[in-house]
C-alpha cells in the first residue's frame, strides 16, 4: 500500500468521525440550553446502563427492543425540543453567532451605569443578562420590549410609577428582551427571613440557569448580584464590572481573572476587621459591607 492510499484510507474515516464528534457536540450543547436537559441527560444515563447490562448478560430480546427503541427516540427528540428548535432556527437568521470581547464589555457597562444611576436614586431593580440557557422557559409573564438596552431605557423602565417597573428584565446581547418579568422565587431554607421577594427571585433564577441577575435595593440602593445560585451583597461599581467581565467576556481570560481577584481583594479590604463571618445566603462569596442591611424587597 503506497502513502497515498493510506492517506486516502485514513483522512475519509477521519472527516467522518470529525463530523460526527462537531453534530453530537453541538446537539448536546443545544439540549444542555434548555431547561429539558435533566431530563434528556438522565434518560441517556438510563438508555447506556441498561445496554451494558443487557449485552454483559446476552438478554436478546432486551436488546432487540433497545435498538428498536433507539431508533424511534430521535423522533420523539424531534417533538419534544420543537419550540427549541423553530426558537434556534429562526435566531440563526437575526442573531450574530459571533460577539466580540469589545461588544460584550460595551453592555457590560450598560449595566454598570444603570446600576449606578439606580443605586443613586435608589429605584429598586431585577435585571438577568440571559447567556446559553434560554429564559423564556424560566418566567411565567413578561411584556417583549425588544429594543436596545440603553441606561436611559432601563431606567425608564424601573422608574416608580411605571406600568411595567414590577418584575424584573432580560437582557440578551445588547437588547432588552422582556419587562415586567416573574421569576421563580427559590426554596432554599437556609436564607434569612429578612431577604426580600426581590432577592429570592434573583437567586431562584440563577438556580434554575445560568443567568446573572443584577439585584438594586429599593430600600438602602445596595447594589448585588446572583449567579449559580450564590447572592453577593452590597458590592461596589468596580467589583461589579469586575465580576461581569469574568463571567460574560469570551477572550483575555488571563486579564479578566486578575481583574476578578483584584476586585475580591478590594472587597476584603474593605470590610472592617471585627472577625465576623459571611451571612447565610453567601456562603462561597466575600461577605459585605457591615454598613449593609438586610433589603424588604
Amino acid at each position: 500500500m503506497t502513502v497515498l492510499q493510506f492517506l486516502e484510507h485514513v483522512w475519509r474515516p477521519a472527516i467522518e468521525i470529525l463530523i460526527l464528534a462537531v453534530g453530537i457536540y453541538y446537539a448536546l450543547m443545544f439540549v444542555r440550553g434548555t431547561r429539558g436537559w435533566p431530563v434528556v441527560l438522565g434518560f441517556l444515563v438510563l438508555l447506556v446502563a441498561l445496554t451494558v447490562v443487557t449485552t454483559v448478560l446476552k438478554l436478546r430480546v432486551l436488546l432487540v427492543l433497545l435498538s428498536k427503541f433507539i431508533q424511534v427516540f430521535a423522533v420523539a427528540v424531534l417533538v419534544i425540543f420543537q419550540p427549541e428548535l423553530r426558537r434556534m432556527l429562526a435566531k440563526l437568521g437575526t442573531v450574530s453567532l459571533f460577539v466580540s470581547a469589545r461588544e460584550q464589555r460595551e453592555n457590560i457597562e450598560v449595566i454598570v451605569e444603570t446600576a449606578e444611576r439606580l443605586s443613586e436614586a435608589r429605584i429598586g431593580a431585577l435585571m438577568a443578562i440571559e447567556q446559553s440557557i434560554q429564559l423564556d422557559d424560566a418566567i411565567e409573564s413578561g411584556v417583549t420590549v425588544d429594543c436596545e438596552a440603553t441606561p436611559e431605557m432601563l431606567e425608564t423602565i424601573f422608574f416608580p410609577n411605571n406600568a411595567i417597573h414590577d418584575g424584573g428584565v432580560i437582557i440578551r446581547g445588547d437588547r432588552l428582551a422582556k419587562a415586567a418579568c416573574i421569576f421563580p422565587l427559590t426554596q432554599r431554607p437556609d436564607l434569612s427571613k429578612s431577604l426580600g421577594t426581590r432577592h429570592r427571585a434573583a437567586i431562584g433564577l440563577s438556580e434554575e440557569t445560568d443567568a446573572v441577575v443584577v439585584v438594586i435595593s429599593e430600600e438602602t440602593g445596595s447594589i448585588s448580584y446572583v449567579y449559580r445560585g450564590q447572592l453577593t451583597r452590597g458590592v461596589s461599581l468596580q467589583e461589579l464590572r469586575a465580576f461581569l467581565t469574568f463571567i460574560l467576556v469570551r477572550r483575555e481570560k488571563a486579564g479578566r481573572f486578575v481583574d476578578w481577584m483584584r476586585a475580591r481583594q478590594a472587597m476584603f479590604r474593605s470590610r472592617p476587621a471585627n472577625g465576623s463571618s459571611p451571612p447565610a445566603e453567601t456562603p462561597s462569596r466575600a461577605a459585605p459591607p457591615a454598613a449593609v442591611k438586610s433589603e424588604a424587597k
